[in-house]
């Protein structure tokens, strides 16, 4: 499969070479679409990117690379003009949700079959087995949820579009909740019951996907331009997709330049005077990323301002997030609790909240503590998120000269 892998990805980094070979040889752009729609059609934007990166290492101008853009423009307008609506065009957050939402319809039907065949007592293993696979595949639509909650939603937010969206993530948690009683009376042997489960976790499927594109596309097309679709889809690269991997036909920067100036900040050269010491921006960014937690910051008007970004997050956050109300990142039905939790340390009632999650053999602690600065002034809150499976096994001892 690695193998596979490497030789398909060599083989576009040829074909990108040739295109970009052509260009500088002077062949007209008009006469290079074709053979540059077909290369990203089931190309990524890392992938693109990736690959640049490594033709410039291997010594190619980076102005020879610049002018694919002109490539890419004209294919990107003919696409345009073919199917009339942005949102048609491989790539398109839209377009992706939609891919998305058709192999899960595929996945649903599998799985029925697969459910069917489990008798009501001691199913065969290879039944057993099939039917596992394709429940653990449907599993993979939460990224597809993830994206809409973290990414989607807060974009119609700032439209002030949001009790659909509320609603939505409670259909969205229903479902969860499909998968986690599946998972548990699948390791139990409880046909009867996984049986019913598997039903109506089709049934909630089919009715969520009904609602995304009969009432939610639609209406975030008429909501949002092409500013706020970009914005959508590059958050959507740090949590992932379902099943899928999107098209680089639909190009955000071709489709209109991000909204704002780009700010490029000269990180390393400014100091920051701490308490005890002094860090660089730069040391302060490597410092959060480095550490083994996740920490989200929300300041005293409930809004979401930092999260670290660290490699391997527990919990997805885009940057869609920054800015965002906090209650807003929870499913409705525990809204009132964060308003509990961040009132009681307004109040000084309490100076922690803390919670512990089973998910599979991860176990999670979460926790949160209020800030106050000097003058015992309500700041805001941190949450501290940590995988500690491994902590809670630890025996004995393990001094520094044992490592």
């Amino acid at each position: 499969m690695d193998e596979k892998i490497t030789r398909t990805k060599n083989n576009k980094q040829e074909v990108l070479k040739s295109i970009i070979q052509d260009l500088h040889d002077g062949v007209p752009v008009d006469q290079l679409q074709k053979k540059f729609a077909k290369l990203i059609k089931d190309t990524s934007p890392e992938e693109i990117a990736d690959m640049e990166n490594e033709l410039i290492r291997e010594g190619f101008p980076p102005e020879e690379i610049q002018r694919l853009c002109d490539v890419h423009a004209q294919v990107f307008e003919k696409s345009l003009k073919k199917v009339k609506q942005a949102s048609q065009i491989p790539g398109h957050p839209i377009h992706t949700f939609i891919q998305e939402n058709d192999y899960a319809k595929k996945l649903v039907k599998k799985l029925k079959k697969r459910t069917r065949k489990l008798p009501k007592k001691s199913p065969p293993e290879n039944k057993i087995k099939e039917f596992k696979k394709i429940f653990d595949e449907l599993r993979e639509i939460t990224k597809h949820f993830e994206r809409k909650e973290n990414q989607l939603f807060p974009a119609l937010e700032r439209k002030n579009f949001t009790g659909p969206t509320k609603v939505m993530w409670g259909k969205h948690d229903e479902i969860r909740e499909h998968f986690r009683k599946g998972e548990l009376f699948f390791k139990d042997r409880k046909w009867t019951e996984l049986k019913k489960e598997m039903k109506s976790l089709g049934s909630d499927i089919k009715k969520l996907i009904f609602l995304e594109e009969k009432i939610l596309y639609p209406t975030s097309l008429k909501k949002l331009d092409d500013n706020e679709w970009a914005e959508v889809k590059h958050g959507g690269m740090e949590i992932g997709y379902s099943w899928i991997k999107p098209s680089s036909l639909w190009d955000s920067k071709i489709a209109k330049k991000m909204r704002g100036k780009e700010v490029m900040e000269k990180q390393g050269s400014n100091k920051i005077k701490l308490d005890e010491g002094t860090l660089t921006t730069e040391q302060i960014r490597l410092l959060l990323k480095s550490l083994p937690v996740d920490i989200t910051f929300v300041d005293e008007n409930d809004k979401v301002c930092f999260y670290s970004a660290n490699k391997d997050r527990i919990f997805p956050r885009s940057p869609a997030i920054i800015g965002r109300s906090v209650q807003n990142c929870h499913p409705q039905k525990s809204v009132h609790v964060v308003d509990k939790i961040v009132k009681s340390f307004k109040e000084k009632k309490k100076d922690k909240a803390e919670f512990w999650i089973q998910q599979g053999e991860k176990f999670i602690y979460i926790r949160y503590f209020p800030v106050f600065d000097e003058n015992g002034d309500y700041k805001g809150v941190v949450e501290v998120t940590q995988e500690v499976s491994g902590i809670r096994s630890l025996k004995g001892e393990r001094r520094i000269l044992d490592w």
